[in-house]
């Protein structure tokens, strides 16, 4: 007699309209363009993060804080040596853009 009383049918209707209510406006805000745009804003400043701090490990430079008050200076021992990386990515731009000439020519022929 309990599911065929039509007061709890009711009830449990309404009880199931305002679950797929909650359902519907997660999914919708899952879904919005803000809200993944901004996990993808997060996503990025954390990937660049890490990407920043791993280069810095890679170099033996370690990212702190700068205070540029009182004639601070930004490094407290000699500034590390970027010479070999700078030199490192303009042979591969070189190369890079060498191959490709070399693949137009042999394109045209």
């Amino acid at each position: 007699m309990a599911d065929t009383d039509p007061d709890e049918l009711e009830r449990r209707i309404a009880r199931t309209r305002a679950e797929l209510a909650q359902t519907v406006d997660a999914i919708a805000d899952r879904v919005s363009p803000r809200r993944v745009a901004e996990r993808t804003v997060a996503d990025v400043r954390h990937k660049a993060e890490h990407l920043v701090a791993s280069v810095g490990d890679a170099l033996g430079v370690t990212p702190r804080p700068v205070d540029y008050g009182k004639d601070s200076e930004v490094w407290e021992e000699e500034p590390p040596d970027l010479a070999p990386v700078l030199i490192g990515i303009g042979a591969v731009l070189v190369v890079g853009a060498a191959i490709v000439l070399w693949r137009r020519r042999r394109k045209r022929r």
